[in-house]
């Protein structure tokens, strides 16, 4: 299984981003993918999940700013990210989590957020 992220950048506070992550392999039955940051110097944290019935979950620093969204049949899940602080600069991780086979991670993406 290979998760691969892509769509980070740099970009000024208030601007956008689209980030991208498709899952590829031997794969079968996605139950929820999702998208994790973490700072220099802190610990991952979530900042949002789908589920294979397109159910979401958000971390309350992305609710109103961000969408997460899936395409089941490619396998790939997004994360626009509106409004943009520079406290969301992190490195974004692509999660994939599989219901017999557990989590997999992709090698993430830095987002940069300048003031």
């Amino acid at each position: 299984v290979q998760v691969v992220e892509s769509g980070g950048g740099l970009v000024q506070a208030g601007g956008s981003l689209r980030l991208s992550c498709a899952v590829s392999g031997s794969i079968f039955n996605i139950r929820a993918m999702g998208w994790y940051r973490q700072a220099p110097g802190k610990q991952r944290e979530l900042v949002a999940t789908i589920t294979s019935s397109l159910r979401t979950n958000y971390a309350d620093s992305a609710k109103g700013r961000f969408t997460i969204s899936r395409d089941s049949a490619k396998n790939t899940v997004y994360l626009q990210m509106n409004s943009l602080k520079p406290e969301d600069t992190a490195v974004y991780y692509c999660n994939a989590d599989f219901p017999i086979d557990g989590n997999y991670w992709g090698q993430g993406t830095q987002v940069t957020v300048s003031s």
